[in-house]
């Protein structure tokens, strides 16, 4: 049977990262939207589609529990609310970088996450780190020093990418909760924004009413079912499957963004590009080997203490 589960947690864990490594085509077919507009249809069709989700599956109860223990815990309902706007910025930059021709920033950043995320673990949470682990985050910093020292231009998508992907992570982590309600619970704290966004804001005549299922009107309205799958599909197979496995399928994502920004949409990949990405990419070696060496040991102590 645990083998059985283990399978079924990586192959489920897989399809989120493939989803999230093609979500550059799907947002690709939205470009002449500008990507403030697109987001907010993003936020408030993703509120929809979790509620209905919510009612589905049964679980209003267990929402609404997890909502009264979120408001006698001050601490929790701040981390949730600064999660979700961290998150929207996240969403913004994404759909911008794509929508502008930066899916190679786009996945450069998410490459990098992974080591922002070390930085951030040893600062914040006062984590040990490994040797491994420090020297990976050293060659991702001389790979991004190098891109804007020889090439001219300071990958600021990658790293804001990589940050608030990174921060969101470390806010998750210490408010813990259930994938499902966290996100409609994140989404309704900024749907109140998206919304006056989309009733003051003048638009561009992208989302009608009249027809209503025009190919914008289903794209938009989309946005929400292809938000929320992936995450939901991560979080029921990562509990499933070890971490230094998640930690090597994390990769799938921005490498299938990579060849995408270089293959199919063109972007300009220069020797500087391919030295920066080298570094990283041998930075991303380093640190999973360290993952691997590290887990061992863990379970052997484990064994001892017990």
């Amino acid at each position: 049977m645990e083998d059985k589960s283990l399978k079924q947690g990586a192959v489920i864990t897989f399809l989120a990262y493939l989803l999230w490594g093609i979500f550059p085509i799907y947002w690709k077919f939205l470009e002449h939207v500008p990507a403030g507009e697109v987001l907010a249809h993003r936020i408030v069709w993703s509120l929809v589609f979790m509620v209905f989700l919510v009612l589905v599956t049964g679980n209003w109860r267990h929402l609404m529990e997890t909502v009264q223990e979120l408001k006698k815990d001050k601490k929790k309902t701040i981390a949730i609310v600064t999660a979700s706007i961290v998150i929207s910025i996240n969403w913004f930059l994404f759909i911008f970088s794509v929508q502008h021709g930066h899916v190679l920033q786009a996945s450069l950043g998410y490459y990098i996450n992974p080591l922002i995320s070390i930085l951030l673990a040893v600062f914040v949470l006062k984590e040990k780190t490994t040797k491994g682990q420090v020297l990976s985050f050293i060659l991702a910093g001389i790979g991004v020093l190098y891109l804007t020292l020889s090439y001219g231009v300071f990958p600021w998508i990658s790293l804001l990418l990589a940050l608030t992907f990174g921060f969101y992570g470390l806010i998750k982590k210490t408010v813990n909760l259930h994938a499902m309600y966290g996100l409609t619970i994140e989404t309704l704290v900024v749907a109140p924004i998206a919304l006056l966004y989309l009733i003051f804001i003048p638009l561009e005549g992208s989302f009608t009413f009249s027809p209503f299922f025009a190919p914008d009107n289903l794209l938009l309205i989309g946005a929400g079912v292809v938000t929320a799958v992936p995450l939901l599909l991560f979080a029921a197979g990562a509990k499933r499957i070890p971490l230094a496995m998640v930690g090597f399928l994390q990769y799938v994502a921005p490498t299938i963004m990579f060849f995408l920004g270089v293959f199919l949409y063109n972007e300009t990949f220069t020797v500087h590009h391919m030295i920066t990405f080298a570094l990283i990419w041998f930075a991303l070696v380093i640190y999973m080997v360290s993952i691997y060496r590290d887990t061992p040991r863990k379970k052997e102590k484990k064994k001892i203490t017990a």
